[in-house]
């Protein structure tokens, strides 16, 4: 097929030798088939921010560190350079968690190089070459169902051990190749320590997956792994081979009683003290 103009700075670099066919087109970017050299590999072409769907959110973005100064600021101001920027960090953002997150042993596309909004990594296939599909393009038996959630709940816990949050992880974004389920997307994602509501979005996530899954397999709709994964993690106590049970109770503190009425023993004293005071002047 002809070279979209997007790849043609990979082509003159070297990095692409051709293009095959277009495998897919989202929300956020159009993916293509690449083969460079004996390798076939694909091509995410993101999408210009006023063509996505998909777009940018303070919720997302905060957290995220702007090493140079200049650009922090064009960014806060909004101006075309900012914009450019910022868009910029956004394609940066994914291709970061996607090397942070090989380098911690999940499964995610290996990331080989990224030009000019273009980012060049691996395709995934399933056990016939072919590329994978994606979950929700597949009915699953029970058993596959139970066996998927499993892999993806501890794969969330590794990601979550690398300091990340998917923060739009559902069937949508999760592909089905030879050796078991790859997550996908994380343009995103965002850093468990650095966003407020990383927490909220990890729940979310999990929530997604287990929705899904409940569907073939209805007893994993009564599991909250969510809320017990980050629990676990706040206490500082997660690692990736961390064995989890799928339950969570909220621990629930007894109210202090006595301290409670003493404070308004305290209140109705000083109340009674100002009364006295007050009556005192008048006299």
């Amino acid at each position: 097929m002809k070279t979209p103009k997007r790849i043609e700075p990979l082509v003159d670099e070297g990095l692409v030798d051709e293009v095959m066919r277009q495998l897919m087109s989202g929300k956020e970017a159009e993916v293509y088939v690449v083969r460079c050299g004996e390798d076939i590999r694909c091509a995410k072409v993101y999408k210009e921010a006023n063509k996505r769907s998909f777009r940018q959110n303070v919720q997302y973005t905060e957290g995220r560190k702007v090493k140079n100064s200049r650009r922090a600021r064009a960014m806060e101001k909004g101006s075309r350079y900012g914009r450019q920027e910022q868009e910029q960090a956004w394609q940066n953002a994914e291709v970061d968690a996607l090397h942070r997150l090989a380098a911690a042993g999940v499964r995610v596309p290996q990331p080989y190089n990224f030009l000019e909004g273009v980012l060049l990594m691996e395709l995934v296939t399933d056990e016939h070459g072919n590329a994978a599909p994606r979950l929700n393009d597949l009915a699953l038996s029970a058993a596959q169902a139970r066996e998927y959630h499993h892999a993806l709940i501890m794969q969330v816990v590794r990601m979550l051990c690398a300091g990340i949050v998917h923060g739009d992880l559902s069937e949508y974004n999760v592909l089905v190749g030879s050796d078991g389920p790859v997550i996908i997307d994380l343009p995103q994602a965002v850093d468990a320590a650095g966003n407020n509501s990383a927490g909220s979005m990890l729940e979310r996530d999990v929530d997604n997956l287990t929705a899904y899954f409940g569907r073939f397999a209805p007893e994993l709709r009564t599991t909250d792994y969510g809320r017990e994964i980050w629990s676990i993690y706040e206490s500082g106590k997660l690692h990736p081979e961390i064995t989890l049970t799928g339950c969570f109770v909220r621990k629930q503190k007894p109210a202090d009683v006595g301290s409670v009425i003493r404070e308004i023993d305290d209140v109705k004293k000083e109340h009674a003290a100002r009364q006295r005071y007050k009556q005192a002047l008048e006299q």
